[in-house]
């Protein structure tokens, strides 16, 4: 295995270490977990910049990596599910994106990068779990709803952009 794949399936190793962490978490248990869960989403980074810039692009990272980014979002969301912060339906809605989006990604003979609105999609989903699962006094929990919905409406509409077919161009017009 590559550095950047290691890198990658160190994240992986970090979703139960923070489920652990937040049953029943105290305040202090709560900064850790989102510490780990920070440092686990800027390793997504990490793997993706190792990769191609020490030409270790694989296979087995192409399929990992996306796989590893699904489940470290899920892993919070469905904590703050369970915490009764987070409406099961709003983060349904993610998993749905989520999942259309994988199953038709299998089809397509070339897999372009992110584009700016699945960055973008990503960013807004790690800002909205960060609030929440940070122990922050009030306007802050609200505030991290409000990203929470946010980030379910560029999830949605990155998925729209990822379904919509290329626009073709018009050919010049000879004069």
């Amino acid at each position: 295995m590559t550095a950047a794949t290691w890198i990658t399936v160190s994240r992986l190793f970090v979703i139960p270490v923070f489920l652990y962490v937040v049953q029943n978490p105290s305040p202090g248990d709560r900064w850790f977990a989102l510490t780990l869960f920070l440092i686990a989403a800027l390793t997504d980074w990490l793997d993706g910049y190792v990769a191609r810039r020490f030409n270790q692009v694989t296979d087995l990272g192409k399929f990992l990596d996306p796989l590893v980014d699904k489940l470290l979002i899920f892993a919070p969301l469905l904590v703050l599910i369970e915490w009764g912060t987070l409406p099961a339906w709003g983060v349904f809605l993610v998993l749905a994106r989520e999942l259309t989006i994988a199953g038709w990604r299998v089809n397509q003979p070339n897999i372009s990068g992110a584009n700016l609105w699945g960055k973008a999609k990503t960013v807004s989903q790690i800002v909205a779990i960060s609030l929440l699962l940070a122990p922050l006094p009030a306007p802050w929990p609200r505030v991290g709803v409000l990203s929470f919905w946010a980030a379910v409406a560029l999830t949605l509409i990155s998925g729209g952009i990822y379904l919509l077919p290329p626009r073709e161009t018009e050919p010049e017009s000879a004069l």
